[in-house]
């Protein structure tokens, strides 16, 4: 390295010094090489990524986790380019790497952001020790559709949750220091709205308005923002009519304007040159254009930029300041993450894969994201000292890969430990296991095998029946538009039902399912999500008893797919549905004239109301809310309110509940939602025990962005709700005043 470049390796100068430095030393070749990203993922990248490397054409490789190939690639950009610029090491690291956590929507299950941060801790390091310095995660689009196969990857419905937990795994990934060994950088994406597609079909176009998305869409990207992430993704979707890739609004108006990212803006793959697809540009030349003049500092695995931004700068449609404010900003990341100083990996220096606590923080992930939705006649848990025998059915009971979810690229099948394998190993010969996979996969139609099924069913004291969708079921570009149990799994359910047996289904799904068919034909429900390596020890602990259950829903079931979007947090309306004014299509007299009056929103053919709401899930212990107060009912602009619950265990177990708090804003200059969650807290009470459980609630987190687009508190009465979901019925109010 030339003595003009001293100042890049002069750790006494601050990063952005070393920034300028550098950028003051390359070509316009150089930093447009930088804002390149390449596929490596076939063959030898050193071999054909070689010369390129060399020539500073590029400034990251993706999809490529040999150790020994990424220090390789790190040495020739280090050692053998003119400037030795390091590289990103990208890798989308969703949900664990050899450890494979709960798909993220069971991550949200959880309702834990400690858990989650030391979730995505394990996966930092796992990743790390493999040469990634780079994660595209976490995915903090809200999600209101359970036919997008991508609300797998999210945290679900609700924008206080999703914020929580985005910045939770931003945390756990990045570590308190980015430089450390074993951080690696987060990317919160897709920005923005992605979560909104039309119909929940990927890739689908978004129409959003202003104070849609500044209420709801921004806020988790905002959260990122704030917790110091270093990496944004833009959407593959239009936007209200602009693609995000080319959209300024976004990225230069709200990201980089209001919200002061300094961060790196990463195209999703190849969505530059998409933007001719979309319509918004004529050839890959204006693709490079719009995409790099609105904020895009990077370009995943396309062309447009390296073929074209060269030649934009030159006839000067493109400014070289803006080409340099690009890589100032893919600079600074690669200084904070310490590559300028040690570009290379040492495995040794990283804990071994599937660590013991790796697994341990996988089992506790697993188990906490489980939601009892139902438990009829005390179902569950089953009493190993009562039950001499027990039917386990269904395609996804020793389905190793299946459990897993979606996006798992480095996941490591041979470490999943299936829930029949953990019921064998804790039940040993206590109990009788009769497994019958009656489906060759959850999909199937044949159904030669449940004559099996029903003989193991009528010979045991019990079912446990594992149904739900396979793992490639979900996930990017996989969105369904029925999402009731695939396959003949409805007619297996009525099959072992008949046999009078009581029935657990314990159901893996990359979402939420319609299940209006069976929720009538078993006795007790389980919902694991995908849930990851360590799934089945956890459905072992919780189906005979070790532990409780204690997951809540973050998001909506609905009872059938036309309800689609149903939320918590939706408007009242103007004629808000009640059961008084419901009517069902068996009512409806021929001869009744058509006519609004005493009607209100519902669908005629299905219930107003979801199968189960947003926050709800069990225990097997009792927990009840009485006795909710606020410490004053009125509380002035600028001030904090406590709001208090006295939590009792009426059960006979110690178990943990994730209390949760709801506001609605009564009387505002745009309607507001009927709910919205404020705040919740995971508490652990033991049988008999009662514990007030208070909330300090400041009026700053009452705000929202009014018609001027402005962040604003209006006075107001509000009530609150303090309960185990959305559904809470205690209720109490306050009134928000002007200061005197």
């Amino acid at each position: 390295m030339s003595a003009s470049l001293a100042g890049v390796l002069d750790k006494r100068q601050d990063i952005s010094r070393r920034v300028q430095v550098l950028l003051g030393q390359m070509t316009l070749v150089e930093k447009i090489g930088q804002m390149s990203q390449v596929e490596a993922g076939h063959g030898y990248a050193p071999e054909y990524l070689g010369d390129g490397l060399r020539a500073g054409l590029i400034g990251s490789v993706i999809n490529v986790v040999d150790v020994e190939v990424l220090n390789e690639l790190q040495r020739i950009a280090v050692e053998e380019s003119r400037l030795g610029v390091p590289l990103l090491i990208g890798r989308d690291v969703i949900h664990g790497f050899k450890t494979v956590f709960p798909i993220p929507l069971g991550q949200a299950a959880c309702w834990n952001p400690k858990l989650v941060e030391q979730g995505a801790r394990v996966a930092a390091l796992e990743a790390a020790k493999s040469g990634v310095n780079w994660t595209f995660a976490p995915m903090v689009d809200i999600s209101r559709d359970a036919r997008w196969g991508r609300i797998a990857e999210s945290f679900g419905e609700c924008v206080l949750l999703t914020s929580e937990l985005g910045a939770a795994m931003v945390r756990g990934f990045q570590g308190d220091d980015l430089s450390a060994n074993g951080s690696i950088a987060a990317c919160a994406k897709h920005f923005a709205g992605y979560g909104a597609v039309e119909s929940g079909r990927d890739y689908a176009t978004t129409n959003i308005p202003d104070t849609k998305l500044r209420n709801v869409y921004f806020q988790p990207f905002k959260a990122a923002v704030d917790a110091g992430v270093s990496t944004l993704m833009t959407s593959f979707s239009d936007l209200n009519g602009i693609p995000a890739t080319g959209n300024s609004y976004i990225l230069k108006d709200v990201l980089r304007g209001e919200w002061a990212f300094e961060g790196l803006v990463v195209s999703d793959w190849d969505s530059v040159r998409q933007l001719q697809i979309h319509g918004l540009t004529e050839n890959d030349l204006e693709s490079a254009y719009e995409a790099s003049t609105a904020g895009v500092d990077m370009e995943m695995a396309g062309d447009a930029y390296s073929n074209h931004l060269f030649n934009l700068v030159e006839e000067g449609r493109v400014g070289e300041a803006s080409i340099d404010e690009s890589v100032t900003n893919i600079l600074r990341v690669k200084f904070e993450l310490g590559l300028f100083d040690n570009p290379y990996t040492d495995p040794g220096s990283l804990p071994e894969f599937a660590s013991k606590h790796a697994l341990q923080v996988a089992q506790e992930a697993a188990l906490q994201s489980v939601v009892l939705l139902k438990n009829d006649h005390g179902a569950l848990p089953f009493a190993a000292d009562e039950l001499s025998s027990v039917a386990i059915v269904g395609p996804l009971a020793d389905a190793r890969y299946e459990q897993l979810g979606t996006w798992i690229f480095d996941g490591d099948e041979e470490l999943s430990i299936t829930p029949l394998q953990a019921i064998r190993t804790l039940v040993g010969n206590d109990v009788e296991l009769r497994y019958v996979r009656a489906m060759e996969n959850s999909r199937s139609r044949v159904n030669d095998e449940f004559d099996s099924a029903v003989d193991a069913a009528n010979e045991s004291d019990a079912v446990l029946l594992f149904l739900g969708e396979e793992s490639i079921l979900s996930g990017e570009a996989h969105s369904r538009a029925d999402i009731g149990l695939p396959g003949d799994q409805v007619e297996l359910v009525r099959r072992i039902r008949a046999t009078g047996k009581p029935i657990v289904a314990v159901i893996l799904a990359g979402r939420p399912l319609t299940l209006s068919d069976i929720v009538d034909e078993v006795d007790a429900i389980l919902y694991a999500w995908h849930p990851g390596t360590m799934g089945g020890p956890a459905l072992a602990d919780l189906v005979f008893g070790v532990a409780s259950p204690s997951g809540k829903l973050p998001t909506t079931f609905p009872r059938v797919v036309g309800q689609i979007p149903i939320y918590y947090s939706q408007k009242n309306g103007g004629k808000p549905p009640s059961k008084e004014t419901v009517v069902h299509i068996d009512e409806i007299d021929t001869f009744a004239p058509q006519t609004s009056l005493g009607m209100s929103a519902f669908h005629l053919d299905t219930c107003f109301t979801p199968l189960f709401p947003f926050g709800h899930g069990l225990s097997y212990a009792w927990f009840a809310y009485e006795n909710i107060r606020v410490s004053s009912n009125e509380v002035e602009l600028g001030e904090k309110v406590v709001i208090s619950v006295d939590l009792s265990n009426r059960g006979a177990i110690e178990a943990e509940e994730v209390v949760q708090l709801y506001t609605r804003d009564l009387v505002a200059s745009i309607t507001r939602p009927v709910k919205e969650l404020k705040a919740f807290r995971r508490v652990r009470l033991r049988a008999g025990e009662t514990q007030t459980v208070s909330f300090e609630l400041h009026t700053d987190e009452l705000a929202f962005y009014g018609r001027d687009g402005k962040l604003t508190v209006e006075p107001g009465l509000f009530y609150i709700w303090i309960g185990g979901s959305s559904d809470a019925e205690q209720r109490t109010e306050f009134r928000v005043t002007k200061h005197h």
